[in-house]
């Protein structure tokens, strides 16, 4: 019992508990109640669910602005928005991948479903890399800026391009070392197949492993940008993590009406390239002693994000209402 009130990282240990509880609960409901068979997940019910992590995300922050001050509080809000507003980015290129592989919509939640059991994996990696090197080396932090900064200025340059999946290094790589089939064989990841070059009975992986493999692969990619940015809000790794963790699941949640209304937003990655140099220079500020109050940061990056999607709607209203007709 003791335990339970020892500290790890920085925070008592029932509070990872009650966490990873919470979330352990939300993924079973999620896959044993609400997604156990193949049907496809409309938009209206991709909001509800949404609205639902929200609800749970905001219910959590309040309890940790209670039982460990405003000040947490406060700082797991802003990690909460910024992660949400920087992983917008992400679920457009995982709608991609599932274009690019032609994934149906009623396999695509079980591939979301696994990618988040390799997120929580993933971001606490990285995450508790992260953190160590901040309390190690303050000055690490100027990196982390530098890099935010000039990675907002590259999405702001290249923010018309589309990604060529045909030329994916990672998706030549798999064709290049594993057997995969041109079909989907229902919601398998894998199939046993004989080899038309060996005659022998082998291990085939589906598209549908395809498509997980690079979801994975693009949540870490996107990792690397979204956790240095938190850590200008907070270094303590139990708001980075949580505030992370909870933004995805809500994400996630909310794919699937993001997905179907994608060239509704096609100006947004301006804002987040915006957002990404504003986040780095608040990070490049906190060695040098220049700390930007929290409430502002959280104001600055529900503006920026509000404008992005707002201006994203007006530009394309007239599109939108020509394909009602």
């Amino acid at each position: 019992m003791e335990m339970l009130f020892s500290n790890f990282l920085g925070t008592p240990v029932w509070f990872w508990v009650a966490f990873i509880s919470i979330v352990i609960g939300l993924l079973v409901f999620d896959l044993g109640f609400l997604h156990k068979g193949q049907e496809e997940i409309s938009a209206k019910e991709s909001l509800v669910l949404y609205a639902g992590y929200v609800g749970i995300a905001i219910a959590f922050g309040t309890w940790v602005w209670f039982a460990r001050g405003a000040q947490s509080g406060l700082e797991f809000f802003t990690g909460y928005v910024i992660e949400q507003s920087l992983a917008m980015d992400n679920i457009f290129v995982i709608a991609s991948i599932f274009g690019f592989l032609a994934i149906p919509r009623k396999y695509q939640h079980r591939v979301l479903f696994w990618g988040i059991i390799g997120v929580i994996v993933f971001r606490a990696i990285l995450i508790g890399f992260g953190a160590a090197l901040v309390m190690s080396f303050q000055s690490i932090l100027f990196l982390f800026g530098a890099f935010l900064i000039v990675t907002g200025i590259k999405m702001f340059i290249k923010r018309d391009e589309e990604t060529d999946f045909e030329q994916n290094a990672i998706l030549r790589f798999l064709r290049k070392r594993f057997p995969i089939t041109k079909e989907l064989h229902g919601n398998s990841f894998t199939v046993k197949q004989k080899d038309e070059k060996t005659g022998k009975v082998v291990t085939f992986l589906t598209p549908l492993a395809v498509a997980l493999i690079l979801v994975e692969i693009v949540d870490v990619i996107f990792a690397v940008d979204s956790v240095p940015a938190i850590f200008a809000v907070t270094q303590d790794p139990f708001i980075v993590y949580t505030s992370n963790i909870f933004a995805i699941l809500g994400l996630r949640a909310l794919y699937f009406a993001l997905a179907a209304a994608m060239n509704r937003f096609k100006y947004l990655q301006t804002s987040l390239a915006v957002l990404l140099v504003l986040v780095g220079i608040k990070v490049f500020l906190v060695p040098l002693g220049i700390k930007i109050d929290t409430a502002i940061a959280l104001a600055v990056t529900i503006s920026v994000l509000a404008s992005g999607v707002l201006y994203s709607l007006w530009r394309t209203r007239k599109e939108d209402a020509l394909q009602s007709k």
